[in-house]
């Protein structure tokens, strides 16, 4: 559901790399820790380590929202990018997770909720993710659709949603912001 636009700030933005820390003002990076021997506990007779509680998952409408387990395909876009809008699913968390080998890389653009209702552009962030880590956006977290970068990445999905219009709302950003990578 579109619920009108905002206008940009600054003309471009950098990217950086996708950190826990970085990330963290937004939602949660999910990923295999360092050590993974001393940060889960053994599971199938020894055979693999279950690292637990790696990323929230929220639903702030249980009585009519279930979850979606979905699959997104996305295609590659060249950079730099032309940012034209975000969005949001305000009663729910949504989890990212890249299940493609060949794809080393995708873009992840976001912003904080603003006083207004409205996505704070001054709190905009782009990082460069790598196949090795998924993203769970907080719930009400503004962000961009996934962006693929150098091939097609196809990504499990986990958000809740009850088919209506607040299941996801969009807000056009004018003028555009070009994204640079590193």
């Amino acid at each position: 559901m579109s619920i009108g636009s905002v206008r940009a700030l600054v003309p471009t933005l950098q990217t950086q790399p996708l950190t826990p820390e970085g990330f963290a003002p937004y939602g949660q990076v999910i990923a295999v820790p360092s050590n993974p021997s001393t940060s889960g506990v053994s599971a199938n007779q020894g055979t693999a380590t279950r690292i637990n509680y790696v990323a929230r998952v929220d639903n702030l409408r249980p009585d009519s929202a279930k979850a979606n387990m979905c699959v997104f395909r996305s295609i590659p876009r060249a950079m730099p990018f032309e940012m034209k809008l975000i969005e949001r699913h305000l009663y729910s968390t949504q989890a990212f997770i890249p299940m493609s080998a060949e794809s080393k890389r995708y873009l992840v653009i976001v912003a904080r909720n603003g006083a207004d209702d409205r996505p704070d552009l001054t709190t905009l962030a782009a990082f460069i993710a790598t196949n090795t880590q998924g993203i769970s956006y907080d719930a009400g977290c503004w962000h961009h659709p996934m962006v693929a970068l150098d091939y097609a990445t196809d990504f499990a999905v986990l958000v809740h949603e009850d088919n209506t219009s607040d299941d996801c709302h969009v807000v056009d950003i004018e003028p555009s912001i070009m994204i640079h990578t590193e």
